[in-house]
This record gives structure tokens, C-alpha cells and sequence, in this order.
């Protein structure tokens, strides 16, 4: 365990397991460092795997200026995190939250990625639910201001992208929705509201995207609706994209499905690592189904 020091002054908490190429784990806004467990348990055998609570998550400082919160601060974050351990390039793998987190530090600072696992990414990335997602978001950071974390947590553990885990491990989902309960509640409203409600929508990036070089794995439950089509758009665009969906999954699919999604990561990082996750070949973007239409 150690603590870093961002260059505005708040202390994130992080801890490492293992040795071998860095794997730097950024989590979603419902869980915390602890939400990677399962990972650092089967990965830490053949890598550095690196967690750290984000800023307005216990241990790690809760500032009360919401200023101190944005998508651009916390790819900061993930970047004095990777500086004050000596990393120059590590693995960056993020669910939800910490997926976008993912996709802004490969698009701000390639150099520093060896390759990028976006999961469970997309929620109000959509233009047509850009402003719905913006307007329930603050509601929610209103509930985490108003009544706490301990009771947001009794409704926000059962969304319609949780039920599946709640169904599948109830002890799992238990204890996902226990640790919920307990997050700082000033530093929830003010995530919600810096991080959540105010990020980028995906499809205003596209351009960028597009010039995106760096391996890529895109994660998706099946039943995480609001990430189906934000993936497929990724898949689409980013020319080093590769696309898994988990199959009946929601979420919080690093918890609900820990095996498959180790095994995911695992054999996209042997790929990265032997040089064998190129982009896609162009002939698969053929206008025709089968590739034999009249001109051939």
C-alpha cells in the first residue's frame, strides 16, 4: 500500500500486487479499488497490477471544491499514479468510469499505454440520451447530497445492468453493494457531478478515435444496455478494437463473470505482448456481404 500525491494537492490511495509487465486498473463510479480483486488475485501471478481509489473515494482525499473533478482530472490522476511508481508504459484496463478514464488517457497520452481494456463504457455517450443521462445523473449526485450513501446504495446495487449480478452471486452482490454504502458521500455527489454528468460525449470524439493506434479490447455484458450500441460505435471506429461480449451480463462485469473476463484480459495482453493484436484488415469493411458482388 502507498499513497501518491497529485500535483493539486490530493492523495490517492494505491496498492500493487505482483511483478512483470504494469497493469494499471481504473474503477467504475459504483466501486473502488476494491472492485478489482478478483483480477489482482489471477493476474498478479504474471504482472504488476497497480490499483488506486480515485479522488472522492476513501481512503484517497475527498476534496469539497467540485472544481476538483472532471474527466481531464482524473486522466491526471491515472497519470501521477503511473508517474510516482516508475511506470513509462503500462497495460490500462477500466470499467464504466474508469473505461472512459481508459479511452481519454490513450487519446491525451499514448506514450504511456502499452494497450487499453475498455469495459462496461458508454452510458449517455449516445447524442439522443446525452441529456437524459446528464439530468438522472444529477439527480443521483442530489440523492448521494441528500440522503447518503448508505441509502442511494439500497436503490443504485439493483439498476437494470446490476439485477443480473445480484441474480447470478448474490454473496458477490452483496458484498459489491455493502462497499457502496460505505463511500464518502460528498465525494459521490461531486463525482457524479464533475466526472459523470459533465464528460464528453463518445460520438464528439470520433475524429479522435479514429487516429487511435494503441491495441484495444472493448468489454461489454450482453444485458448492459447502455453500452451496446457506445461499443459497437467503438468497435467501429477505432481501427485496433477487438469487441467481447459476455453473455447474459450486466455491469459490473469484472465481478459478475471474473474468469471470463480474466481470461480476456490475459489473452489480449499476450497478444499486445508478442505483437500479434494488429488493426483491422480492411478488407473486412467491404460493402458487400460476401465480397463477390457484379464487379468482381
Amino acid at each position: 500500500m502507498g499513497q501518491v500525491r497529485t500535483d493539486d494537492g490530493v492523495t490517492l490511495h494505491v496498492e500493487e500486487a505482483g511483478e512483470g509487465p504494469p497493469v494499471l486498473f481504473l474503477h467504475e463510479f459504483a466501486g473502488d479499488h476494491r472492485s478489482w480483486e478478483p483480477q489482482l488475485r489471477a493476474l498478479s501471478r504474471r504482472y504488476r497490477c497497480i490499483v488506486y481509489a480515485a479522488r472522492g473515494y476513501v481512503p484517497s482525499d475527498v476534496p469539497e471544491d467540485p472544481a476538483a473533478y472532471s474527466q481531464f482530472r482524473a486522466v491526471d490522476d491515472a497519470i501521477a499514479v503511473l508517474d510516482a511508481l516508475d511506470v513509462e508504459r503500462a497495460h490500462v484496463v477500466g470499467l464504466s468510469m474508469g473505461g472512459f478514464g481508459t479511452l481519454h488517457l490513450g487519446l491525451r497520452h499514448p506514450g504511456r499505454a502499452r494497450s487499453l481494456v475498455v469495459a462496461g463504457c458508454g452510458y449517455g455517450a449516445q447524442p439522443e440520451r446525452q441529456e437524459a443521462f446528464r439530468k438522472e445523473s444529477n439527480l443521483v449526485a442530489d440523492a448521494f447530497r441528500d440522503e447518503g450513501a448508505a441509502e442511494v446504495a439500497k436503490r443504485y446495487a439493483v439498476g437494470p445492468a446490476r439485477v443480473q449480478f445480484q441474480n447470478k452471486d448474490p454473496r458477490g452482490w452483496a458484498e459489491f453493494a455493502d462497499r457502496l454504502a460505505e463511500h464518502s458521500s460528498l465525494g459521490s455527489e461531486l463525482t457524479m457531478r464533475g466526472v459523470q454528468a459533465a464528460r464528453p460525449s463518445l460520438y464528439d470524439l470520433t475524429d479522435e478515435l479514429r487516429t487511435l493506434t494503441l491495441p484495444t479490447l472493448l468489454i461489454s455484458g450482453d444485458e448492459d444496455e447502455g453500452c451496446l450500441e457506445p461499443s459497437l460505435m467503438l468497435k467501429r471506429t477505432i481501427p485496433t478494437a477487438g469487441l467481447a461480449l459476455l453473455p447474459k451480463t450486466g455491469h459490473t462485469c469484472n465481478l459478475e463473470e471474473p474468469e471470463l473476463f480474466d481470461r480476456l484480459l490475459e489473452r489480449f495482453f499476450a497478444d499486445v505482448e508478442n505483437g500479434a493484436w494488429s488493426a483491422r484488415d480492411p478488407r473486412s469493411l467491404a460493402t458487400s456481404t460476401t465480397g463477390m458482388d457484379e464487379g468482381d
